[in-house]
């Protein structure tokens, strides 16, 4: 796939319909987390397809179910299934000449969070589960939130874990695993009947298993330690019945990877029922301090110079430890019926280019990739 790497209500007040789920800021609330009052059931599509010059690479159909309901008069419950369905080509190597190979897989996942809701505060608890054929994850979480009295200010804190199981379908002996332990805190702040900004960061680290069980010569550190910053600010233009909401994300590791990433939506009311969101995503990414461009001199697995006579410890080919940069543009239009339905189709196109790194030389051998997403959704609260 193409390599990168939620409505609130406090803002309700600030407007009514699509225009307050807008300004909210996506995944977090001002106040904390709200007792919801009805019960929510939502159906989403996703497919996608990428390719590069010459080849058709992967599709992908994911269905996904979430259901959202209130428990009593001071919890909730959220749970939400997901089917993968991966076909087409497996990644090429960089040079003109396809290694590629067909491949076929099927994921399931899912997860549960219970929260409890409490005047100005919440706390909730979580676990997720993902299967293949030749991965496994499991996943628990803890989270916290508390408001300031006049909810014009919010901190949250978050704890998480994370165990996977690695094998592969080339080599019956692989069982690797690998385990994460992530961090994370925030603030949200309301500036202004019309703004609010968001403050996230994020640490992780991980040991164990990361190299990729289907490439011959890719050899990555045991360890590898994660750091984000997220900046979000959203800002509702009254006169035009539009909402900018804008990011930037910093991340960093211990691979040598870098990246920055800077995305707005604008949100525009076109009637009560209906809303249209045009997007637009810039990414650049450093490449991992042991990637090698591969490039072909006779048939089979390119090998990077020397490596006959001195094979390095750590070394990947993998096309997303690369350094690149690239350019989403999307597409979404929003629609409120009757009944408690809602609807949503969203559209997308990415392309990614070496060229395109914006804070230095890209990789040079990386072969132009393009994708496309395609996304349905359905839901209803009763």
């Amino acid at each position: 796939m193409a390599a990168t790497e939620g409505d609130a209500a406090p803002a309700a007040r600030l407007g009514g319909g699509l225009l307050a789920a807008a300004l909210a800021l996506p995944g977090c609330s001002v106040q904390a987390a709200d007792m919801p009052t009805e019960t929510q059931v939502a159906f989403k599509w996703l497919g996608y397809q990428d390719w590069q010059p010459g080849l058709k690479r992967v599709r992908v159909e994911a269905p996904s179910l979430r259901i959202e309901a209130p428990v009593g008069e001071r919890w909730s419950l959220a749970a939400t299934a997901t089917q993968d369905s991966v076909s087409g080509a497996s990644p090429r190597y960089h040079s003109a000449v396809s290694g590629a190979s067909v491949m076929s897989d099927r994921r399931q996942a899912g997860d549960v969070k219970l929260t409890q809701h409490g005047e100005r505060s919440s706390w909730r608890i979580g676990a997720a589960g993902s299967d293949e054929h030749d991965f496994r994850s499991r996943a628990l979480s803890l989270e916290g939130s508390w408001s300031s009295e006049d909810n014009n200010r919010q901190w949250h804190a978050g704890l998480g874990f994370t165990r996977d199981r690695i094998g592969s379908m080339d080599d019956a002996s692989l069982h690797a695993r690998r385990r994460t332990v992530e961090l994370s805190a925030g603030l949200t702040q309301v500036l202004s009947a019309v703004d609010v900004v968001q403050l996230d960061l994020t640490l992780a680290d991980g040991q164990g298993h990361y190299s990729d069980p289907y490439k011959r010569i890719d050899r990555r550190p045991d360890e590898r330690r994660q750091r984000i910053v997220l900046l979000r600010w959203n800002h509702h233009l009254e006169g035009l019945g539009a909402t900018l909401r804008t990011s930037w994300r910093w991340y960093g590791d211990s691979f040598g990877i870098r990246s920055h990433t800077v995305s707005a939506e604008w949100v525009q009311a076109l009637s009560p029922r209906w809303a249209l969101t045009p997007s637009l995503r810039v990414y650049t990414q450093r490449a991992a301090w042991f990637y090698y461009d591969p490039v072909y001199s006779y048939a089979g697995a390119p090998l990077p110079p020397g490596y006959l006579e001195h094979a390095p410890a750590t070394l990947s080919p993998d096309a997303r430890l690369a350094g690149f940069g690239a350019l989403t543009a999307g597409l979404k239009l929003a629609l409120r019926l009757t009944g408690g339905w809602t609807a949503d189709l969203r559209l997308d196109h990415y392309a990614q280019r070496g060229g395109w790194r914006l804070d230095g030389d890209g990789s040079p051998g990386l072969a132009p990739l393009r994708a496309r997403f395609v996304q349905v959704g359905v839901a209803r609260r009763f």
